[in-house]
């Protein structure tokens, strides 16, 4: 990075504790701090996990402020997002920042002293128009306005991939100023093993977006069994393994776990309807698994003809498909040494080579008036 790129000292950054987004804010403030940026991470959503808290203890420099706020995109959450917006302005006014680093919307409006820079990691209202085929209802008519006026707010909005930034142009106006950073994963946390005749997916049977549902209904037509991590419980008896090819829940992994089985398993499944990058996908390509994925245009961006793509809403296309890659070693072969190819180039430092571009520009973009008004006030010579 060129040296005239102006390099933070501290940053604050907002995270939730639920999902990628945990993952992805610690990636980022643990490339930070190597660098030698401090990072006070605010965390919000629900309390920190054992897991969690010894994560953020071994990352040097990293100062964690912890709440239990909800978030935008919870349930009936806009008391907490108001009084989750004067924790941070005080947290601001505690730790001086020079860039504010807000993963979530609403709080972008608030009279910050700091840019801030704005990740779209999802949206609720392009979650319901995927998920469900049509327009969000008025109850999240809030939303709309808060998320709106945040991004309209932003000095910078980056999103993992340009289809999110198409669906925020078309469900909030475009951006005055975006750009696309992919996330990244270290490729050493996630390797290859001995393969094994394993169809694996993570996610919960209730998760819409996922769809993993489709898998549970055409797992009986699967030469292999289908297993399934996450923390949601099966709906019947049936998916809890009653059945020989019906889905096998494996319940919450570990990340070590989670590691574990990827390597071992042939194929990933995620017949998404909505998924804004897959950080599930990516680990799952570092692993050597076979690819077959919901034919949507974040899909595509990131995977274009290294996956086998299916209709999210055509089970009988998703079996034909999964079966295929059983029955054709080399094709599946194939796909996983392309997905692989592509996911070792999406790396924590590439990922962090782009933010620190970006909290560049804007720490350059914020010091030339600073400089331009103390050059107008000095007593010229005479």
């Amino acid at each position: 990075m060129s040296e005239m790129v102006p390099l933070p000292q501290r940053v604050l950054m907002t995270t939730d504790t639920v999902g990628g987004v945990w993952s992805y804010s610690v990636d980022l403030a643990r490339g930070l701090a190597a660098r030698g940026v401090e990072v006070a991470l605010a965390t919000m959503g629900g309390p920190l996990s054992e897991a969690q808290r010894e994560t953020t203890e071994r990352i040097p420099g990293l100062r964690v402020f912890e709440s239990t706020f909800r978030v935008e995109w919870m349930e009936d959450p806009w008391r907490d997002v108001e009084r989750a917006g004067d924790w941070l302005l005080a947290l601001e006014t505690r730790i001086a920042p020079d860039l504010v680093h807000l993963n979530g919307y609403a709080h972008a409006a608030l009279p910050w002293i700091a840019p801030k820079l704005v990740v779209a990691h999802s949206c609720m209202l392009s979650w319901w128009s995927a998920v469900k085929g049509e327009p969000a209802p008025e109850a999240w008519d809030r939303y709309r306005r808060e998320a709106g006026a945040g991004l309209a707010a932003a000095d910078l909005v980056v999103a993992p991939t340009a289809s999110v930034l198409a669906d925020l142009a078309h469900h909030h106006g475009l951006p005055r100023r975006s750009r696309v950073i992919g996330h990244g994963r270290d490729g050493r946390l996630f390797r290859p093993a001995a393969k094994e005749p394993i169809v694996f997916a993570a996610g919960g049977p209730g998760d819409e977006a996922k769809n993993l549902g489709a898998l549970e209904r055409i797992a009986p037509e699967v030469p292999w069994t289908i297993y399934v991590a996450g923390e949601t419980a099966p709906p019947d008896a049936a998916s809890r393994g009653a059945r020989a090819h019906f889905t096998r829940h494996l319940g919450r992994l570990s990340p070590r776990a989670l590691a574990a089985w990827l390597g071992r398993s042939a194929i990933y499944a995620l017949p998404a309807r909505y998924e804004p990058f897959g950080l599930a996908v990516l680990e799952a390509a570092l692993a050597g698994c076979a690819l077959v994925l919901g034919d949507i245009p974040s899909l595509r961006e990131t995977w274009r003809n290294r996956a086998a793509f299916v209709p999210p809403d055509d089970p009988p296309a998703l079996a034909a498909a999964l079966t295929r890659l059983i029955e054709d070693p080399d094709r599946r072969a194939s796909l996983a040494a392309g997905a692989r190819k592509r996911a070792v180039e999406l790396t924590p430092e590439r990922m962090l080579a782009g933010y620190l571009a970006a909290y560049g520009e804007l720490l350059g973009e914020r010091a030339l008036p600073l400089a331009a008004g103390l050059l107008a006030s000095a007593p010229m010579a005479v």
